[in-house]
């Protein structure tokens, strides 16, 4: 497996409770290296080298998104609390999402601390380090690679699904479910799809998280196409 110079790749690197995985991009393409233990860390030669771009997302399903309207920083802690549990020493954090005219509201407190030990691992060619952000963050930067006009954006990982729907450029849905199996994400998907009216037959859905063979055919027995970005 070859990679480009330092200088001309990106790394994304997806953590969850479970583990990490990330993939590398450059002129030559991408390289993908499937869910890896959290052991695997310090030995993944990857995380050893600098990069022009390093992204770290965490899936954690504390997570709002506020029309800019209605945010207010003062009661960013609030806005959360109206969607998912808090304990009290939970640290609440917010970053904009100006494409879609809003801010999203979250908290990194998951019970884990992999997220932090990449960041200080994995830096950028100017030795900086990246922000730990939500899982959904980047799904919403990413709905512009779906290719359909209906653009179905999903990740699955320790009993979440993550799952993100626009049309064209408008934004219908941003939510977290909790599913403990892929049958179970499969059921929200067909539901979330239903409540907005779009065809799945017409639609090609794709995902940020691997996805395993059987569950690729399963998704395939009802969209048009299924794509991993």
């Amino acid at each position: 497996m070859e990679y480009m110079q330092q200088s001309e790749t990106g790394i994304s690197i997806q953590v969850s409770l479970s583990g990490y995985s990330f993939k590398v991009s450059g002129p030559e393409g991408v390289s993908r290296s499937g869910w890896l233990p959290s052991g695997q860390l310090f030995t993944t030669p990857e995380f050893q080298r600098r990069y022009s771009n390093v992204e770290i997302s965490l899936f954690t399903p504390k997570v709002a998104l506020v029309p800019e309207s209605f945010f207010n920083a003062q009661t960013a802690r609030e806005a959360l609390e109206d969607v998912c549990r808090l304990k009290e020493n939970d640290l609440v954090e917010y970053a904009r999402v100006p494409k879609f005219g809003a801010v999203m509201v979250y908290s990194n407190s998951i019970g884990e601390s992999l997220s932090d030990t990449i960041s200080n691992t994995v830096f950028n060619t100017a030795g900086e380090r990246a922000k730990v952000l939500p899982e959904l963050w980047f799904m919403l930067k990413d709905l512009a690679l779906c290719p359909d006009y209906n653009k179905i954006l999903c990740s699955w990982i320790d009993g979440h699904l993550y799952l993100v729907i626009a049309q064209g450029s408008s934004l219908l849905l941003t939510n977290v479910y909790t599913a403990a199996d892929f049958t179970t994400a499969e059921y929200f998907i067909f539901l979330a799809l239903k409540r907005l009216q779009l065809n799945p037959e017409v639609s090609t859905i794709c995902f940020r998280t691997p996805l395993e063979y059987d569950q690729e055919m399963s998704l395939y027995r009802y969209f048009k196409s299924v794509e991993v970005l």
